[in-house]
């Protein structure tokens, strides 16, 4: 966010300074001025945004943690699960299905991009119930949870709707694993360069 003040700030100095030069009767100078002020301002926006879209969004430079997940079946097809997130968050759901499914949202930056520091980013999006048969898929009771922080910019939803922010990055990728809910378990949801995956780490004891 400073590096974007900084932008806004240089590029509104110098559009003042296009105003001044315009009263002095200095077309050229009011034009170049103008000109770069208005690029420095988007620039300093568009960077505003970025970082403003990725808050939320943790790096990733090898595999990690995204969540440890506690599973304890409730009932014939209903279990409940409750996430430990990396940030200190916790939260808790109840699902339908014989298993549990977790997708995510993976920010890849270009090359050149990262030169800038910015590297790989993933978030979490959501979790649900899924039924092991299509026919209970279509008509049983389905579960569906948001599990995403909400955040004033949407750098995902941003980078599908306008083109212009493909040399920047491909936010086009996305990443979903499940597994079965037998019994009471403890899950770790961990996200790679290549996607997600997840595994049983340990049997939960009853009534956890």
């Amino acid at each position: 966010m400073l590096g974007a003040a900084v932008l806004v700030s240089v590029g509104a100095i110098l559009l003042f300074a296009g105003l001044l030069a315009l009263f002095s009767m200095h077309p050229l100078r009011f034009m170049t001025r103008t000109l770069l002020g208005l690029l420095l301002v988007s620039l300093g926006l568009l960077e505003g945004a970025i970082t403003l879209g990725i808050q939320g969004y943790r790096a990733l430079t090898h595999e990690e943690i995204a969540a440890r997940v506690f599973v304890q079946p409730t009932g014939p097809q209903r279990f409940t699960a409750r996430f430990h997130f990396p940030d200190g968050r916790q939260a808790s759901y109840a699902l339908a299905g014989d298993e549990i499914y977790v997708d995510a949202h993976i920010l890849k930056w270009h090359p050149l991009i990262n030169l800038l520091g910015l590297q790989t980013a993933y978030e979490l999006d959501r979790v649900e119930g899924r039924y092991q048969t299509v026919d209970q898929e279509r008509k049983a009771q389905r579960t569906l949870y948001s599990i995403a922080p909400a955040r004033p910019v949407d750098l995902f939803g941003l980078r599908r709707r306008y083109a212009f922010l493909a040399p920047l990055l491909d936010a086009q990728y996305g990443s979903g694993v499940f597994v079965p809910v037998q019994q009471p378990a403890q899950l770790e949801v961990r996200v790679l360069t290549s996607g997600l995956i997840i595994r049983q780490t340990a049997s939960a004891p009853q009534g956890r």
